[in-house]
């Protein structure tokens, strides 16, 4: 069994688009206090979609700059959950129409994964759209302007992982889910 700890209290320290960084007082098992400062985030959604035939199966991705890193990186379609009580099948099919320009006919919770639980309570519910359909894009922010659409080969993608390609945790996680449901969707 764990050790209890508890928190004592929080303060907003800042507030920004839909961030806040949080400093909170907690308790350690043996009572004394300590302090930690974090990210509190709303979430966000993942979508790995794939386009084809079973047996020929191509993956969205898309191309995009990300200033934090100061490089363009290939991700699967993703958004911010920044609709408060948005569930998040709802978020996952709008990031998929805006980015990728993509209906998806079947949407398969693959599960959630937390980001960086020692910086943010930040997760990313991640799912698997089929079925695909052709829509219009609508794209926000320079990042998105300028993201282009991508579709690569599901086992391309796997080498790419391994290689070092592709290195964003959402879509590696994603990617390897759905190489565990291969038989049934790849």
């Amino acid at each position: 069994m764990t050790a209890q700890f508890t928190s004592a209290s929080e303060k907003l320290v800042h507030e920004w688009a839909v961030w806040s960084l949080v400093q909170g007082k907690f308790l350690d098992p043996n009572g004394e206090e300590f302090v930690r400062t974090f990210v509190r985030s709303p979430g966000a959604v993942g979508v790995v979609a794939l386009v084809g035939e079973k047996g020929s199966r191509e993956v969205v991705l898309v191309r995009q700059y990300r200033p934090p890193l100061g490089v363009t990186t290939l991700e699967i379609p993703a958004g911010m959950r920044d609709l408060e009580g948005e569930n998040p099948e709802v978020t996952a099919r709008r990031e998929l129409e805006e980015e990728a320009g993509l209906v998806a006919g079947s949407l398969l919770n693959l599960g959630r994964h937390t980001s960086a639980p020692g910086i943010s309570n930040s997760s990313v519910d991640l799912f698997l759209a089929t079925e695909l359909v052709a829509t219009k894009t609508d794209r926000h922010g320079p990042e998105e302007q300028f993201m282009t659409i991508e579709y690569i080969a599901f086992e391309r993608c796997i080498e790419m992982i391994k290689n070092g390609e592709i290195q964003d945790g959402k879509t590696v996680i994603g990617l390897l889910l759905v190489a565990q449901l291969a038989s049934s969707y790849i």
